[in-house]
């Protein structure tokens, strides 16, 4: 599907626009693959190991999703985005949320209005499960872009671009990630945890490049797709990492919660199950979940169904997690 087109990520420097680029440098053989980021740094390092020498189709544009124009000249002849861009730390977010609003959502606006006038083909933007009933401003920044670009495709029309949203967990390793904190801070002998009870959904980020690839493939323009995500407990992440450290709980820090949802019980009335994955269609086409089911494409949800990191049938043990942190470091050096 990528061969031949041109695809464009924006936030495209960042831990999952790596993985990402070198997925599709690998897999396909792209006319144009388009690094869209505001940091000259990190596009001028990702350079030494993606080089438009070595590979020719690469192109870095330099721009940031606030400014609508930049990503007009970007998006011209592109067929398929990415939408990864973000202000992500939460409590970067906390403490300005106004620049959060500017780039998560403001930012959404302005793929979405760049991408119809450009006339590209499909849009994936990236979510989180912090945008499920959120208690802090980077999940509600995240649920307002999520609701804008399932409602753009209410007026691409119909020979218009397709919006869809991938949401998934937290990713292994990212940038903000847990574990190199808890690497770091295993050297004082001791690690800080919030509260014991905390869980996590986990997946790696070729593992989220793989799904997002997938769904980029299967949409149709509306839908939120969800895969099925082992979960963790923070204080076996910890054991796994440092199993020599003593731990000190600090009780939950403004703006977290104990455990995560990806989909809530009133998400769930318009929600799929399609084996690997869930998918969450907009209220406007929940008529079609009927014709999906007919069709073999999923079952619904059961009633009051819904997706949290504690109540989940697939949990990562101690085992899991020393293997994935060891293939992380592995693929580090």
């Amino acid at each position: 599907m990528l061969n031949n087109k041109t695809v464009l990520i924006t936030g495209g420097t960042g831990s999952f626009g790596k993985q990402f680029v070198k997925t599709v440098l690998t897999k396909y053989k792209p006319k144009k693959l388009i690094i869209f980021s505001r940091d000259e740094l990190k596009q001028f390092e990702m350079r030494e190991q993606f080089s438009e020498q070595a590979y020719p189709c690469l192109r870095y544009f330099i721009g940031d999703v606030r400014d609508r124009s930049r990503l007009s000249r970007a998006f011209s002849g592109v067929d398929f985005v990415v939408h990864a861009a973000a202000l992500k730390q939460v409590t970067t977010c906390e403490y300005n949320p106004i620049e959060a609003v500017k780039t998560n959502v403001m930012g959404a606006a302005n793929i979405i209005d760049a991408a119809i006038d450009c006339n590209v083909s499909n849009v994936i933007a990236l979510s989180t499960d912090k945008a499920v009933s959120p208690v802090n401003l980077y999940g509600a920044t995240k649920l307002c872009s999520d609701k804008l670009f399932v409602s753009a495709n209410n007026y691409s029309g119909a020979d218009g671009p397709k919006f869809s949203v991938v949401r998934y967990g937290n990713v292994v390793g990212s940038r903000g990630s847990v574990v190199p904190i808890f690497i770091k801070a295993r050297e004082s002998g001791h690690l800080d945890i919030t509260d014991e009870r905390m869980t996590r959904f986990w997946i790696t980020v070729g593992q989220s490049v793989s799904f997002v690839l997938q769904s980029l493939f299967l949409a149709r323009g509306g839908e939120i797709y969800v895969p099925k995500l082992p979960s963790m407990r923070i204080v076996d992440l910890a054991k796994a990492i440092a199993p020599h450290c003593s731990l000190n709980f600090i009780g939950v820090r403004e703006a977290e919660k104990l455990h995560e949802v990806m989909i809530s019980e009133e998400d769930a009335r318009y929600t799929l199950d399609v084996g690997d994955y869930y998918l969450i269609l907009p209220f406007s086409k929940s008529r079609e979940m009927e014709t999906l089911m007919n069709t073999g494409v999923g079952e619904p949800c059961a009633e009051r169904f819904c997706y949290s990191s504690q109540h989940n049938d697939r949990w990562l043990t101690t085992n899991d997690l020393k293997q994935m942190v060891s293939d992380l470091s592995l693929h580090a050096t």
